[in-house]
């Protein structure tokens, strides 16, 4: 594994917030991509009183090379953790929601139901309260999408992971796209705000990124993330490249040139990292 470059590491933080909110965690028996995917900004976050949720268990039908969350047969789905998602809201006290989940290709809507029976007990909880969701593609399982798009979610979030020539090695159960498909289709049948993000590091161009990013500008996106890709464990892809500060100034030009102004890029942005700073 290549050495960590010192703007990618974070200090670890433990106080009496980020206990609290692991206690509050394991109480309601919640999952999150914080720990999940070993997300670097994981105590700042916890420390904020705030965490990503993981829905639908803890393992995924996919295999992404990139991902650090486990393969395996899936648990069938916990009936009453959109009501825990809701009580850890309230006694966290959030008034922006992030959730996100495993690919649950065996489930005959992708899951979409149980998105939607998430958003529906957080609005039962208060109206005024933003929920954004990072959804799979459900593998454009029919009505899916449809059932999203009536929970209402303020922010539908699909990532594109990375660009086209690389996506295959990355994705190899995903479809570059489906992906674009899904973005454009909540975009014309919704008035629901779309988000994508990729990571960088993979072998990726400049010329590929811009492509990627058109690609988003053109079915509609509205919310852009970049960061930087960073390899969980020998097992996973390695990192061909660290980008360095200037070129996320780069990054940034890019995305303004292209006409995605709404965005946050850096090293250590995750899509769901200060969420609720790209809604305001």
């Amino acid at each position: 594994m290549r050495r960590l470059p010192d703007y990618l590491k974070r200090n670890i933080i433990d106080n009496e917030q980020t206990k609290t909110v692991r206690r509050i965690l394991k109480t309601k028996c919640l999952n999150t991509v914080c720990d999940g995917a070993r997300c670097p900004n994981k105590n700042e976050c916890y420390g904020n009183h705030t965490a990503t949720f993981l829905i639908m268990g803890n393992v995924c039908t996919r295999n992404c090379k990139y991902c650090n969350i486990s393969t395996a047969k899936p648990e069938p789905l916990d009936k009453s953790e959109p009501k825990h998602i809701a009580e850890a809201v309230s006694e966290l006290g959030l008034k922006y929601v992030v959730i996100t989940s495993v690919t649950r290709d065996d489930l005959p809507d992708g899951g979409a139901n149980h998105f939607a029976e998430c958003i529906k007990e957080i609005r039962n909880l208060s109206s005024d309260i933003k929920i954004e969701i990072l959804t799979p593609d459900f593998l454009r399982k029919d009505g899916a999408l449809d059932i999203i798009i009536e929970s209402q979610p303020d922010v539908f979030n699909h990532n594109i992971e990375t660009t086209r020539n690389i996506f295959k090695t990355a994705r190899p159960l995903g479809d570059y796209n489906r992906s674009l498909e899904v973005l454009k289709y909540i975009k014309d049948n919704s008035n629901i705000k779309t988000k994508s993000g990729l990571m960088v590091g993979l072998g990726e161009s400049f010329e590929d990124i811009e492509n990627t990013l058109t690609d988003l500008k053109n079915v509609g996106c509205d919310i852009l993330t970049i960061g930087q890709y960073i390899q969980p464990s020998k097992q996973h892809l390695e990192v061909s490249k660290y980008y360095t500060l200037e070129e996320f100034d780069e990054l940034k030009k890019l995305s303004e040139k292209i006409g995605l102004t709404k965005y946050q890029i850096g090293p250590l942005v995750r899509s769901s990292y200060n969420a609720k700073f790209l809604n305001d």
